[in-house]
């Protein structure tokens, strides 16, 4: 299935609905970054709870980066997710495995840890970004951007994610994001509705491999609370817009002297990407090039 995202609305407009299958770009991320299936599996999770949360921007450039810092020995993670469906992301440690959890599950909430904070970043392509920071409750991801919406936004939020692997790769990966909207968050019985109907769910990777579509899941779940499921999807992809002319801008920062010395010692130099792995190799001509440029602007 390729990976998408549709959005839905139920209950006269009270909930709004948003599904994601990413199954594809999880996978991508898992082979650009060498990731652990632990790894795999919070970065999945997280890239999918952040193109979620763009669904609700009302702008076409808008971005949400968000990024959770733990105890664990993964240190944390840091993804960056667009209106337009693209998304990238790394992990702090990804080459860390942690034993299963008692459920006999991968450990995701060991693995980032219970103590310490996630941080948003909703950036409209104008103005100042607007930023929150909530302390984590459990390291899984889906509960702590849960939280973070009834904290920070005052909205009652069910968010399933799920990456599901095999010994070789995601098999797969995606998420259901469910929200009473503020008008309505003072309805008890729909937000005691809404929770009993999601924690009904046994995962959502088990639905995705049992064939099911994405408006059939929604259907499953709000079908008989006057669900409208919008007719336009957005596809879904990992994308990185770093290039060979951004990192020379970079290299250009570190000035004359480095630049010389990088020459000098190393015969030229060596960046990679940290949130697609990316690896780009300057020789020296390239870098006195570079010194060459500083040069003239002094």
């Amino acid at each position: 299935m390729t990976d998408r995202l549709i959005r839905a609305t139920a209950a006269g407009g009270k909930i709004r609905a948003v599904g994601a299958i990413t199954t594809t770009l999880t996978e991508t991320a898992r082979v650009r970054h060498r990731l652990s299936a632990v790894s795999t599996d919070a970065l999945g999770r997280a890239m999918t709870a952040a193109l979620l949360l763009t669904s609700g921007m009302k702008v076409k450039f808008g971005r949400v980066n968000l990024r959770l810092k733990g105890n664990g020995p993964m240190g944390g993670l840091m993804v960056d997710a667009g209106v337009d469906g693209t998304v990238r992301g790394y992990v702090n440690h990804p080459h860390i495995e942690v034993p299963l959890n008692a459920a006999g599950k991968l450990d995701v909430g060991g693995a980032i840890g219970s103590e310490g904070f996630v941080y948003v970043f909703r950036d409209l392509g104008y103005g100042r970004p607007y930023s929150s920071t909530v302390e984590l409750v459990s390291g899984e991801v889906g509960d702590d951007v849960a939280n973070y919406l009834f904290s920070s936004e005052q909205t009652p939020s069910a968010l399933v994610l799920g990456v599901s692997m095999n010994s070789q790769s995601v098999q797969s990966a995606g998420g259901i994001l469910i929200q009473v909207l503020p008008k309505a968050a003072q309805d008890e019985s729909l937000v005691e509705l809404l929770e009993s109907r999601v924690s009904s769910l046994q995962g959502f990777t088990p639905l995705l491999q049992s064939g099911k579509e994405l408006p059939e899941i929604l259907e499953e779940l709000l079908g008989d609370l006057d669900l409208k499921i919008f007719p336009d999807e957005k596809e879904l992809k990992f994308d990185c817009p770093c290039s060979e002319q951004r990192m020379l801008g970079a290299l250009k920062l570190l000035g004359t002297d480095e630049l010389e010395d990088m020459i000098a010692t190393d015969k030229g130099a060596e960046a990679t990407c940290d949130f697609c792995g990316e690896v780009y190799h300057v020789g020296e001509d390239k870098l006195a090039q570079l010194v060459g440029e500083l040069q003239l602007q002094s």
